[in-house]
């Protein structure tokens, strides 16, 4: 329990009118830190226990008076309307650091979602097709989601539904048919593809007769027609080996690569559902399913040529997901422009008279945005992600050889990777995920701002401070934290117990910018903390407890990177 929850209990204690759950959602942090650490507002239970503020206040702190207060409770003081509480710091500081010290890399997880799965949904290129920056918003959001809920305990599934079917296959055999020539395109699967995959579109402007046999070509994929089986297999081989490439050096992996071809013969099933509930109607020669509220457009499911679209796939995804893993929660981490076709399709999973689609939920995110370039997969104007990730290291070792500490390191180019990698994964998570992300090398790579060079640094800081403690043999385990009641301290101390909050608030709204927030502030605030105390030149008690402390928050830095899929080093 903490002191929050102790608070609330205390209040909640002093009348059985009042509800602790009503106590808990009000209590509030004052703005001075001279009225306290929590604050309650007795407004709040006004209407129940009708009475004045002032007086409620008054009231509770002579209930609570009657028995001794908690450890962690220094003293309570009604102030007006207000119950304000003030809490022990060196009882709040033995506490967090020894919890910290016992549980080490466990600090902060929990078994609250034992026995559940969630099956997350994300990257999902498209086969044929480069991994642009653009995936790299999913990829990252989707690994960070699944580490955060792997880290409360629950069972996660990460899948990645690739783009393996539909349309632009057809387009893609029929340039291929016309343009292509295998030995050029496997010297170099991706960019050929590309190039005639593009050159499709041009040609196909002049020569419209080109969209009707790409759809005669995905009919007979659909069909299963051996040559063009072939072909699409081919397609699909030689991007899973470049994909695997980048999602190796992210450190990404996945549990499922079914993409939308494995749903091929599960899609009838869902048709034959829709028509039993009776929910499947024509318009203008497709299949469509419609719903009560009109401002919604249809979910067409059969398009007039008797074709599926990725809708049709979607669901019979989602039917064969519920089946498979029995999900508590089925999330997708799909760009926000979707937003209306996973309405349709939880809306269709609904009239199909499945209530876990309420389980069912989109993440959505916004676009990256370069200050003078724009991305289309169509008209070959991409941002490869190779490209840029070979890039931030490069300009990463840069920086670091210009360093005079980089005499230091052991090895440049892996420091440089890891920092290189970090940096742009930092700074997809590191505002919230429907903002869309301004890429510029200035802001990523700011060792001093807001960055994810920045808090690695603050745990290299930290491992060199121990480092060093260590080569003097000074051991510090049994530091009393006690000590640490320095408003530094303290402010240290406070943060890394709002860690446990910071990543069930980030997985309640799916929300992985908490996390990193959390991490940035507590980067800075232990680099306060370096400036301001004395670490090694200390008292020797207090040099002990100062350490602890210092390893408590490396741990705690080392742990919230490792959730948004950044890794540490050990010195910069």
């Amino acid at each position: 329990m903490n002191e929050r929850e102790i608070a609330a209990g205390l209040i909640a204690a002093a009348d059985e009118n009042i509800d602790i759950e009503v106590v808990l959602a009000g209590l509030e942090t004052p703005p001075d830190r001279k009225l306290g650490d929590i604050a309650f507002p007795c407004f709040k239970l006004a209407k129940v226990l009708k009475k004045a503020p002032p007086l409620i206040a008054a009231q509770i702190m002579e209930k609570i008076s009657e028995n001794p207060l908690p450890p962690v409770i220094e003293k309570v003081i009604p102030a007006g309307g207000y119950l304000n509480f003030f809490l022990d710091r060196s009882a709040i500081s033995k506490a967090v650091v020894d919890e910290i010290s016992e549980l080490g890399s466990a600090y902060g997880r929990s078994d609250e979602g034992a026995g559940k799965t969630v099956v997350v949904e994300f990257s999902s290129p498209n086969i044929a097709k480069p991994f642009h920056i653009g995936h790299l918003v999913s990829t990252a959001l989707g690994h960070s989601i699944a580490r955060i809920y792997d880290f409360l305990g629950y069972s996660t599934v990460r899948v990645n539904h690739l783009g393996d079917w539909g349309t632009q296959f057809g387009k893609l055999i029929t340039a291929f048919r016309l343009w292509g020539d295998e030995e050029t395109i496997m010297k170099d699967p991706i960019n050929e593809l590309l190039k005639i995959y593009v050159r499709f579109h041009e040609e196909a402007e002049k020569d419209p007769t080109l969209e009707d046999s790409a759809r005669a070509n995905f009919r007979a994929l659909e069909n299963g027609d051996q040559d063009i089986t072939k072909l699409w297999k081919l397609f699909v081989d030689a991007s899973l080996k470049e994909f695997n490439r980048m999602y190796d050096l992210l450190g990404v992996s996945f549990d499922s690569f079914a993409g939308e071809s494995f749903y091929t013969d599960k899609m009838p099933e869902v048709v034959d559902i829709m028509r039993e509930k009776g929910i499947l109607e024509e318009s203008e020669g497709a299949m469509v399913v419609r719903f009560d509220d009109e401002s919604m457009p249809p979910c067409i499911i059969l398009k007039s040529d008797g074709t599926t679209i990725y809708a049709t796939r979607d669901i019979a995804a989602a039917l064969y997901r519920k089946r498979h893993y029995d999900f508590y929660k089925n999330v997708y981490v799909v760009g926000t422009p979707q937003t209306l076709h996973f309405k349709q399709v939880f809306g269709t999973l609904k009239k199909m008279g499945f209530d876990w689609a309420d389980d069912c939920t989109h993440v959505g995110f916004g676009y990256v945005r370069f200050p003078d370039k724009a991305m289309s997969t169509r008209h070959g104007d991409v941002v490869l992600l190779e490209d840029v990730l070979t890039e931030a290291i490069a300009k990463t070792k840069d920086i670091i050889t210009q360093s005079p500490t980089s005499k230091d390191l052991d090895n440049t180019d892996a420091v440089a990777e890891k920092v290189g990698i970090g940096a742009v994964l930092y700074t997809f998570l590191k505002n919230s995920r429907e903002r869309d992300i301004i890429f510029t090398w200035k802001d990523i790579l700011d060792f001093e701002g807001e960055s994810g060079p920045y808090v690695q640094y603050a745990y290299a800081r930290g491992r060199s401070v121990l480092s060093k403690a260590e080569e003097a043999g000074i051991d510090h385990a049994s530091g009393d934290a006690g000590l640490l009641t320095s408003d530094e301290e303290y402010t240290l101390v406070r943060m890394l117990a709002g860690f446990r909050d910071a990543v069930r608030d980030a997985a309640e709204r799916f929300e992985p910018s908490i996390v990193t927030r959390y991490v940035t502030d507590l980067a800075q605030q232990f680099n306060k903390f370096y400036n301001t105390c004395a670490i090694m030149k200390a008292e020797d008690e207090l040099r002990k407890a100062r350490l602890r402390l210092t390893a408590c928050t490396a741990e705690c830095i080392k742990t919230a990177l490792w959730l948004i899929g950044v890794d540490v080093v050990e010195k910069m």
